[in-house]
């Protein structure tokens, strides 16, 4: 959605190049860098007014702009929404004036950079927020280069399109040679209040969700699978009051999907001479969706993920969580257009544009996909857990419960089990515990080789009940060529090489009927204290998702190495995406002191009380 200036927009490339900014535009904003820019992290020639550091002014105000060719009043950044494009370069010391002209408290959290806690922009965190005529200067020193982004912070900003990119350029050449790039920052936006989103999810499970089972379906699986098992399975989710459905709280019944601000009529064009080698900058800035990302007819290699390069994956086609960012490579040798799609992982809704030589020129939608069910697999989010030898938790006595069919089901999001309430099982206490050692907890963890019973993992292997060869629900491996955790190689090893001291295990946990979301059973307002990292430590963070919905969860401050079976080239990581009875670990360098936000980012979920502080001293 860009400002009423663009009502012509797209613009040709000469008109990108030359008079862009004439137009109150910059090819920066619009997620297009000129040809003859320099792109190897060196001073580029932009025009006048494009927003690249060291210093930076931006103003935040609600204005009238045109989505998807109806009248909204979203946030914009200087006058476009989603804001414009900022460019820093590592080395520098960043200095950005953030002015509020809005009539609540705002700010800008600078996701994935390395900084100050005190400039990371989380409103009772780290600062007090900015408050309505008042304008906040953040300045922190630039340590790292890639591909970033930034957003509110305060309250449900991000859905009203409070966000955008944010690239820092190398001071040294990097890794992968490219002609020119392009920046791809996808969203999600809703015409409905957010605040009337979150009471619809509040009131009814599945109140986005109009891609129900049928009758039609339960008669083709019972085909397909036999009468008994699917009757079976569909008592299974009705006990939970689920469905095997619920792919996404939030869908396309209600968001439009939109590419650097546009719906997929409008045709976004990046532009491109046959031969280039071109750099696509990816930044999944939604609230709450997860994309598949494809070019037909394009393979595209991978070469950063969540800034931080990454060793060459050739692949056809990429999921991206929220928050996560990814670039790749692709190089078209043709004189002819590629769409850039991007679908909505319950198969709601897409985003697209086009990559082509010149404006105007289209390319097919390829075919939809299906919304898949979620089965088995999904519902063995306690995978591994001997529940019987658990103290306090007798199962046999649970009313309602069909022990035959329970394998893998998703108990903390089934009717009537209130876990913080069940004796035996007192979540307060169970902030820094380790799980692995509690009796009855076999996560089928053999011993690691030298260490004897209850001895951590060696640094860099992939935890048992990991699913890093998975690219998730809806995706058929055999069909393409698909990137997968295990992919992620980092191009040299990272500089602290030491063994975890410790192991900090954490449940993401939730009810999705009343839509509640925790860490170990507990909302953020239930919790006394930060979750704490002593300065300097190495750890390890153990993640087990215990619902049956993926969860993006965000580091404030630190880098997550996510130990995904690549020895010392470990990939780092400033969000993970955590799979339904996934269980996955990162190892923490503690090096930034202070408070630090760390959270589901589902803002949804974030809000609902999937979040938690965690504070480094």
């Amino acid at each position: 959605m860009a400002s009423s200036k663009a009502a012509a927009f797209p613009l040709s490339r000469r008109q990108l190049l030359m008079g862009g900014a004439a137009l109150g535009l910059s090819t920066a904003s619009l997620g297009l860098r000129p040809a003859w820019a320099n792109p190897w992290g060196q001073a580029n020639p932009y025009p006048k007014g494009v927003e690249t550091g060291p210093e930076v002014s931006l103003a935040i105000r609600r204005e009238s702009l045109p989505i998807d060719g109806r009248a909204a009043r979203p946030i914009s950044i200087n006058g476009t929404s989603p804001g414009p494009l900022i460019r820093l370069k590592e080395g520098q010391d960043a200095v950005l004036r953030v002015t509020n002209l809005l009539e609540e408290p705002t700010s800008i959290h600078w996701h994935g950079l390395i900084l100050p806690a005190e400039q990371d922009g989380v409103p009772g965190v780290s600062f007090a927020g900015i408050e309505p005529g008042e304008t906040f200067t953040y300045r922190f020193p630039v340590r790292q280069s890639g591909t970033y982004w930034y957003h509110s912070h305060s309250g449900m900003q991000e859905q009203l399109g409070h966000a955008g990119p944010l690239i820092i350029d190398a001071a040294e050449r990097e890794p992968f040679r490219y002609d020119r790039e392009h920046v791809l920052l996808l969203t999600d936006w809703t015409f409905e209040d957010p605040a009337s989103v979150f009471r619809n999810l509040k009131t009814a499970e599945g109140y986005y969700n109009f891609q129900e089972r049928t009758i039609a379906d339960f008669l083709a699986d019972a085909r397909a699978d036999g009468f008994a098992d699917t009757a079976r399975m569909r008592a299974m989710w009705a006990r939970m009051r689920m469905s095997s459905r619920d792919i996404a709280d939030v869908t396309g019944s209600t968001y439009t999907y939109l590419l650097n601000g546009h719906a997929p009529g409008e045709n976004w064009t990046a532009l491109f001479q046959p031969g280039e080698r071109v750099r696509l900058r990816v930044i999944n800035g939604s609230a709450m969706s997860y994309f598949d990302v494809r070019i037909p007819g394009l393979k595209m290699t991978v070469v950063a993920a969540d800034g931080q390069p990454v060793q060459p994956v050739p692949v056809d086609e990429f999921r991206i969580g929220v928050a996560e960012t990814y670039d790749v490579l692709v190089t078209p040798e043709a004189d002819t257009a590629y769409t850039l799609f991007a679908e909505a992982m319950d198969r709601s809704g897409y985003a697209s544009g086009t990559l082509a030589p010149r404006e105007g020129m289209t390319a097919a939608i390829p075919e939809r996909r299906r919304i898949a069910d979620r089965g088995m697999e999904a519902m063995g989010a306690h995978g591994g857990m001997d529940h019987a030898s658990m103290p306090g938790m007798d199962h046999a006595s649970i009313p309602g419960m069909d022990h035959a069919s329970m394998e893998g089901m998703d108990h903390a999001s089934m009717p009537d089990m209130d876990h913080s309430g069940m004796a035996g099982m007192d979540h307060a206490s169970m902030e820094d515990m380790d799980h692995a050692n509690m009796p009855g907890m076999d996560h089928g963890a053999a011993p690691p080789s030298g260490g004897g019973e209850g001895a951590m993992l060696p640094a860099g292997v992939a935890q048992p009940g990991s699913q890093y060869d998975q690219a998730g629900i809806g995706i058929d491996p055999d069909e393409r060529r698909v990137l997968v955790y295990r992919d992620l190689k980092a191009f040299t090893p990272w500089p602290d090489r030491r063994e975890p001291g410790r192991e900090l295990e954490l449940h993401l946990t939730g009810n999705m009927e009343r839509y509640m979301w925790s860490f170990d059973g507990k909302k953020f307002s239930e919790v006394t204290g930060p979750i704490h990292f002593r300065k300097d430590e190495r750890l390890r963070l153990i993640l087990i998702n215990d619902t049956m919905m993926e969860h993006p969860i965000h580091l404030h401050g630190m880098w997550m190495e996510l130990e995904n079976g690549a020895g010392e080239l470990i990939p780092r990581k400033h969000t993970l995406n955590i799979k339904p009875g996934e269980r996955v670990s990162a190892l923490i360098t503690a090096d930034a002191e202070g408070s630090w936000a760390f959270h589901c980012h589902l803002l949804y979920h974030m809000d609902a009380g999937m979040f938690r502080v965690v504070k480094v001293s």
